[in-house]
């Protein structure tokens, strides 16, 4: 069959035509934000009963293990689907070679166990990496300043086996050690963990756009030096392929392209290329940039917001993982 190939001219072709109304640029939209393609993190904190708001990001907190499963309740109503855990761990339990990593009352496992004893129907996502436990802020072994790669492995393994024991529905490594994804796939499935999938931070990069993350898990003070010896470098592209194609081969069920604003090109090239589950995080930097930006003016933030979560689902992304996912469900609730 042939096809008549288009020759647009004004004035017979008037693209404004299905611009007319709210209801016909519904029609025609071309891409659809919806609340269960937003990921939660949870910043989690020692005590009870308490939230302290993250300084850097003005609507962002801390919370306490028992206060967790209701904003988890809360998420769910909103129709988010996936909660990410992260710990902010007292400085007196972080060790050089992160053992509170492998302690199943760590804070994220308390966590976990909260929510699912109150039977929330919402998925749980752990990060496997060091930097949240250990004395020097890394995500992996640090030793005479350089990062141990298959010494960490061995430990990232035990971590993912622990956040598996707990009840995390997936693991989500974003250390960026080579070869760790298949040798925690290898860990999960011998221990009959075989279900569990594996979201891998395939594509993250030694970005600036971390910091208020970093001062959310108490690391930013601690942190020795800068993590470019295995988070990738922005100028890098192919390289990211490279990443991707790896993790992929092995075993990785889906993968994250972190930070998201300043890497659209990758996202697209990563969902364009390996048609895989590919999801985005939505980084606290830039979280904190938007909210400077509307300068406290709750519509012009708003807006802003869906803009930037649309720019995340055009480009290929099937899921965002944003500090904003709470707003951005009630603003999708409200339409």
């Amino acid at each position: 069959m042939s096809h008549l190939k288009p020759n647009p001219k004004f004035p017979t072709t008037r693209l404004r035509r299905t611009r007319q109304a709210s209801w016909i640029r519904s029609l025609v939209s071309e891409h659809v934000l919806n609340s269960s393609d937003l990921i939660l993190p949870i910043f989690i904190m020692d005590g009870n009963n308490r939230q302290e708001p993250v300084v850097s990001m003005p609507g962002v907190y801390c919370w306490t293990v028992d206060l967790v499963p209701s904003l988890a309740a809360t998420a769910h109503d909103l129709g988010i689907r996936l909660l990410a855990l992260f710990p902010r761990t007292n400085h007196e339990l972080r060790t050089p070679n992160a053992s509170e990593a492998l302690n199943p009352e760590n804070l994220v496992c308390r966590a976990v166990r909260a929510i699912k004893k109150e039977g929330i129907e919402i998925g749980t996502l752990c990060d496997v990496a060091l930097d949240p436990y250990s004395s020097h802020g890394h995500d992996g072994i640090l030793k005479h300043g350089s990062i141990l790669n298959d010494e960490t492995v061995e430990i990232l393994c035990e971590q993912a086996l622990v956040q598996a024991q707990a009840g995390f529905d997936v693991i989500a490594p974003s250390d960026m050690m080579d070869g760790r994804i298949g040798r925690i796939r290898a860990t999960l499935d011998a221990s009959g963990y075989q279900d569990i999938p594996i979201m891998a931070y395939a594509a993250k990069y030694a970005s600036s756009f971390y910091g208020p993350f970093r001062e959310a898990v108490s690391s930013s003070s601690i942190l020795q030096g800068d993590k470019k010896t295995y988070q990738m470098d922005p100028a890098n592209s192919d390289e990211a392929m490279r990443e991707v194609a790896l993790d992929i081969a092995e075993g990785a069920d889906m993968v994250m392209v972190k930070p998201g604003l300043a890497y659209l090109d990758i996202l697209y090239r990563v969902k364009t290329t390996f048609g895989m589950p590919t999801f985005v995080y939505n980084v606290s930097g830039e979280y904190a940039m938007l909210r400077a930006a509307t300068n406290n003016d709750l519509s012009a933030y708003e807006i802003a917001l869906m803009e930037i979560l649309t720019a995340f689902k055009r480009a290929g992304a099937d899921g965002i993982l944003t500090y904003s996912a709470i707003d951005a469900a009630k603003i999708l609730q409200r339409k």
